[in-house]
């Protein structure tokens, strides 16, 4: 059980940071890749793989390991600076995003990293994905398997009819041991998202089909902690977490600004990014 003592909490906000200065190291390394939701997803990803997620980086494909679907793979530097700063992979190959013959793809890909759960592109599959791999797990196993399953969203994907599918069959199944977490952070490539295609009311839509839902502060990493583990507390049903999130946080001018949802610093935007982050 993890013990959210102050010192572990400021000790993973450390951690939230080291892991966004190497976000922003290896977009500006690769001249591409997206900024704003890698930034905004931070501190869930600290919480989940120094609190939360049961794993091992010294034998990552353990049968007994919690399984991480990444349903919106843009946001995959997150995603890799911390699997480096985990252990699973050394901090300088981060710098090979995006580049030709990289096991760090644009977008997660499980040919070259076979120790993620699935590759992801096309937004929208990841909870259909996640579903899938969670009743296997209760036909296998049975009702009370040790395996938790986290689907990591974005909040635009929602605009996608197979995440609804998901979303009943999950319900249906009542997945207990299946928690998703939404990164609501109100925009997508375009503009904000209450602009393009409204979700609000988007915590009633959730419990209409039968999930159980929390809405939290996404940087508060007591919030998010205690909040996952409230959700391995419920036994009748699936549970969500609408995760509110600033894009770009910690780095002033890229916050909230949609713009950087799949554009990189240059070198001189990174060198300020990293000292705004390092302050």
């Amino acid at each position: 059980m993890l013990q959210l003592t102050d010192e572990k909490i400021i000790w993973m906000e450390e951690k939230a940071r080291d892991i966004r200065v190497s976000v922003i190291e290896m977009l500006v390394e690769a001249g591409s890749g997206h900024s704003a939701g890698a930034l905004g997803m931070a501190d869930i990803f600290t919480a989940l793989f120094f609190g939360i997620l049961k794993h091992d980086p010294t034998n990552p494909l353990w049968e007994e390991r919690d399984r991480l679907i990444l349903s919106n793979g843009h946001i995959c530097p997150v995603y890799y600076a911390t699997l480096a700063h985990s252990g699973y992979f050394l901090l300088e190959e981060l710098k090979t995003l995006r580049k030709i013959g990289s096991r760090l793809q644009g977008h997660p890909d499980k040919n070259f990293l076979p120790f993620i759960e699935t590759s992801s592109g096309p937004l929208g599959l990841g909870l259909s994905q996640a579903v899938g791999m969670c009743l296997a797990d209760k036909i296998n196993n049975g009702k009370y398997s040790s395996k938790q399953f986290y689907c990591l969203l974005s909040d635009a994907e929602l605009q996608e009819g197979n995440i609804w599918e998901g979303i009943m069959l999950g319900a249906k199944e009542r997945l207990q041991n299946l928690t998703v977490i939404i990164d609501r952070n109100n925009i997508q490539v375009e503009g904000k998202t209450e602009d393009i295609m409204p979700l609000e009311p988007l915590k009633q839509k959730w419990e209409s089909f039968n999930w159980y839902v929390q809405i939290i502060n996404g940087h508060n990493l007591r919030e998010i902690a205690e909040a996952i583990l409230q959700a391995q507390a419920v036994f009748d049903r699936p549970s969500v977490i609408i995760a509110n999130t600033i894009p770009g946080k910690g780095v002033s001018f890229m916050e909230n600004k949609y713009e950087w949802h799949g554009k990189a610093p240059n070198k001189e935007e990174g060198e300020k990014a990293i000292k705004e982050l390092k302050i």
